[in-house]
């Protein structure tokens, strides 16, 4: 991908960041909601991968929409045909002619109202989880009423710069810190609390569901269909009412679209630009089998022991288990504090032969662990490893007792004859995991 200098154009007398990313032979503009730096979005590995991959088909301009990152601040309340103005500037700089306009959650009034009065200039419309109205009304029973708004409004500025939002925006990552601490500092560096709230008042009462019928551009409306941040609604009611307009419903419950299938979501937009798809599963996707290790009562050793002896502990726990993965075949992806976690490929015994000793093992050290494993699609991220399946076998993780072995159905499912023995759980349901899952556990 290649990646441009932060470069302003000049609106008015504001003066508005933007970059360009790539070289695909169709210009993309990216309009974002309250959170937008376009340094930090571009330090989020996964969404570092999002635009590579957007860049291998568009020239992708991203843009601090004013009052927001390396933008100029909000003087007072921004119109939307304002903003027109400002894309306006941006595209001229940017030497574009004609633009894909791609929306995210607040961005889609900006985008639907780009294309409605700069139609010569849109050569197509993608909205992803996009709102058309910020007020509730028969229309639109999925928007937020004066009360939800205002509360919602109150945590934002309560918890802005945290990270806290990550609970609504990709609720199957919320145990991720790294992922957290990333989003907090994206807060940030995209406005102060003063200036979310200008941002927010800027919103208030906008309502773009006139343009819709009027539109005359290429339309994909993307959505998943569990998505917590923004209703499904918006996005359903915007195919309904564009002419023309195609809606592809993915299944998830996460908004962020660097969480999750985020393969699906691309190819759809590769698709739509293109005629076709590339997968790149090859080369960022492996099968793999997830090993995840907790110490039980970890909490209250560490008070027992004190700082010193709990550290030294730690380190003999993890070199105890980093032996047992080596001979088992198994490669070290990390280490969290008092968990520990290993990636196998090819069949799953060799994984749960190796968790079963890991269990005895340590169990010499004075403390006892459990484990949980799945098998299943993981991005590949340099040396670590992400996914769904990552978090599935968290969650599995998170069910065991101690010195337990506990699987998904996946893993039974995949070495049954391999003389291990198992026991049924039961179907589970696992926090931020779409549908029941079985469980089963390993009997030693």
């Amino acid at each position: 991908m290649e990646e441009g200098r932060v470069r302003w154009a000049q609106s008015g007398d504001s003066h508005i960041a933007f970059r360009v990313l790539g070289d695909g032979p169709v210009d993309l503009l990216f309009l974002g909601g309250f959170l937008s730096h376009i340094e930090v979005l571009l330090e989020e590995p996964g969404l570092r991968r999002w635009w590579e991959r957007l860049g291998s088909i568009a020239r992708v301009i991203l843009v601090d929409r004013r009052g927001l990152g390396l933008s100029d601040p909000l003087s007072g309340p921004l119109p939307l045909a304002d903003e027109v103005a400002d894309i306006d500037a941006v595209l001229d700089a940017a030497g574009c002619d004609r633009v894909v306009v791609q929306s995210y959650a607040a961005g889609g009034p900006l985008a639907i109202e780009y294309a409605a009065q700069r139609p010569d200039r849109t050569l197509a419309l993608v909205l992803y989880a996009s709102i058309l109205t910020t007020d509730r009304d028969d229309e639109a029973p999925f928007a937020d009423s004066p009360e939800a708004r205002d509360e919602r409004l109150a945590g934002l500025l309560e918890h802005w710069g945290t990270g806290a939002n990550l609970d609504d925006m990709a609720p199957s990552v919320v145990d991720d810190a790294r992922i957290r601490a990333w989003l907090g500092k994206l807060e940030r560096q995209s406005a102060t609390p003063s200036g979310m709230l200008r941002m927010a008042a800027s919103l208030r009462g906008v309502d773009v569901r006139p343009h819709l019928p009027h539109l005359r551009v290429p339309t994909l409306v993307l959505h998943r269909t569990g998505d917590r941040l923004i209703d499904v609604g918006h996005s359903r009611l915007a195919a309904e009412r564009i002419p023309g307009a195609r809606l592809v419903e993915l299944p998830g419950v996460d908004s962020l679209p660097m969480i999750g299938d985020t393969e699906a979501l691309l190819g759809e937009i590769e698709e739509f630009l293109t005629g076709s798809r590339t997968s790149t599963s090859g080369l960022q996707r492996r099968l793999l089998t997830i090993l995840f290790t907790d110490i039980v009562d970890a909490t209250g050793h560490a008070a027992r022991m004190g700082d010193g002896r709990w550290r030294d502990l730690l380190t003999a726990h993890d070199g105890a288990i980093r032996r047992e993965v080596e001979r088992y075949g198994g490669r070290e992806v990390k280490t969290l504090g008092d968990g520990y976690i290993a990636a196998f490929e090819g069949p799953p015994s060799d994984a749960l032969r190796c968790a079963r000793t890991i269990v005895a093992v340590v169990r010499g050290l004075g403390i006892e662990v459990r484990a949980g494993l799945h098998t299943g699609e993981c991005e590949l991220i340099a040396d670590d490893v992400g996914g769904m399946a990552v978090h599935i076998a968290a969650r599995v993780c998170d069910m065991a007792g101690p010195e337990e072995i506990l699987t998904s159905g996946t893993v039974f499912g995949t070495v049954v004859g391999s003389g291990l023995d198992f026991e049924s759980r039961g179907a589970h349901l696992l926090r931020g995991v779409p549908g029941p899952w079985p469980i089963f556990a390993l009997v030693s």
